[in-house]
């Protein structure tokens, strides 16, 4: 058993795993949403699979340290989770959608901090530049959650809202809408605060590849004059 976690841990902590973790996340940017609006998915189903990708940021985590803060937002996330889901009056569900999103923003750095490591370019970090773009894009969807829950509806347009997690389909459409700074104009901001985020969001979208992507081809460039 102690054998197997060892090499479960060895797996997330190298290159390849980049590519099964490209998987999940064109799961739930483009597959997942369809399933939730379809009723083929539930909200408890998603929010298990969401706890399943989480988990993924404990086992990316390198040292003592950071395993276990990752490992205690974690818990904190699963136990808000259940209180949400469970028969009793008490909910909390702007703080469990903070602490998700905390836990998005720590696989955010621990991502990056795998992509740069070892000031290395190949194949794989490339991949690994596009998960942290699809992350991003994660992040802009539940912060728009949360600008929800405080503000009310903070989107109009071609849109019904059903205030659940089955919105999610429509959150991670904007973010990655805005994030690429295609804006179809279909679902416009409609508060000062999801503005304020849809410009974030359309900022590092024009950046990032001009940044990460430049930094890795950039990495490559220099291993090869040096060899």
């Amino acid at each position: 058993m102690r054998e197997t976690v060892k090499r479960i841990k060895s797996f997330w902590l190298s290159d390849v795993s980049f590519v099964a973790l490209l998987l999940l996340l064109l799961l739930f940017c483009f597959i997942i949403p369809i399933f939730l609006e379809s009723g083929h998915l539930s909200e408890i189903g998603f929010n298990g699979l969401l706890v399943g990708l989480f988990l993924l940021s404990v086992l990316s985590a390198s040292g003592a340290q950071m395993r276990t803060f990752a490992l205690l937002l974690l818990v904190a996330h699963i136990t808000l989770k259940i209180i949400r889901f469970s028969d009793g009056p008490l909910s909390f569900a702007l703080v469990e959608r903070i602490v998700g999103v905390a836990n998005l923003l720590l696989f955010i750095f621990l991502n990056l901090r795998l992509l740069f490591r070892d000031q290395e370019a190949n194949a794989y970090r490339i991949i690994g530049a596009v998960n942290v773009y699809l992350l991003l894009g994660m992040f802009g969807a539940f912060t728009l959650e949360i600008l929800a829950l405080t503000h009310g509806e903070v989107l109009q347009g071609e849109i019904i809202f059903q205030k659940s997690d089955l919105d999610f389909g429509i959150y991670i459409y904007y973010s990655m809408v805005s994030l690429s700074t295609v804006g179809y104009g279909d679902i416009v901001p409609s508060h000062i605060s999801s503005k304020m985020l849809s410009s974030f969001l359309s900022t590092v979208g024009i950046l990032y590849p001009a940044v990460v992507i430049a930094q890795l081809v950039s990495l490559n460039v220099t291993r090869k004059t040096t060899e």
